[in-house]
């Protein structure tokens, strides 16, 4: 434990959730997990199991399809916005060719990376960054509600997808996710913690 230097009490570890020693600039399809900040329904809501967008989540919508016109080694496949989170899958595209055999933590090549090789913390940190923006915007704009600090909760839930069995069992959750509301760990106000 890290000890803080003005009042020298023990400030708590973060955990780590990302698989160390991976590349996370390699190509491949990632399901993420990004949650509001307190998990606050202000996205939208659930009505008749199907997920009915408000204006914060027209915007977030929007934010996460022009990801790929920010980053070109990244294109989205299945996702949903819910009243307090998002789930999507990102992929990253080979962009080419690497000069000597297959970039692999298991072969123990991790170049440094090029200007189009972005991290998937990179990635979903620049949503974030532009969602935030946007939405401050908006608050100062056309008076949408305003948020205490953070519009995000810090980090994100991350899952590297190994085959197209998982593939498909993801974007399947994806999809049924908005049926499933009701039981959803992340709907604080059904499930109070």
């Amino acid at each position: 434990m890290k000890i803080s230097p003005e009042k020298e009490k023990p400030l708590p570890q973060r955990k780590q959730i990302r698989l160390t020693g991976y590349d996370y600039s390699l190509p491949g399809y990632y399901y993420v997990t990004v949650c509001t900040q307190k998990r606050k329904n202000i996205l939208g809501k659930i009505v008749n199991g199907e997920m009915k967008l408000n204006k914060i989540g027209r915007m977030i919508n929007q934010c996460w399809q022009k990801l790929p016109e920010k980053f070109t080694n990244v294109s989205l496949d299945e996702y949903i916005i819910m009243p307090n989170h998002l789930h999507g899958i990102v992929v990253i595209n080979d962009v080419g060719a690497p000069l000597v055999g297959a970039r692999s933590i298991r072969a123990g090549i991790n170049p440094a990376p090029t200007k189009n090789d972005e991290t998937l913390g990179e990635i979903i940190g620049a949503f974030k960054s532009l969602t935030t923006n946007q939405y401050i915007r908006q608050v100062k704009n056309n008076h949408w509600p305003s948020f205490n600090k953070r519009l995000w909760q810090r980090g994100f839930y991350e899952h590297i997808i190994r085959n197209e069995e998982e593939l498909a069992k993801i974007q399947e959750y994806i999809g049924l996710n908005p049926l499933m509301w009701l039981k959803d760990e992340n709907n604080l106000e059904e499930n109070p913690a």
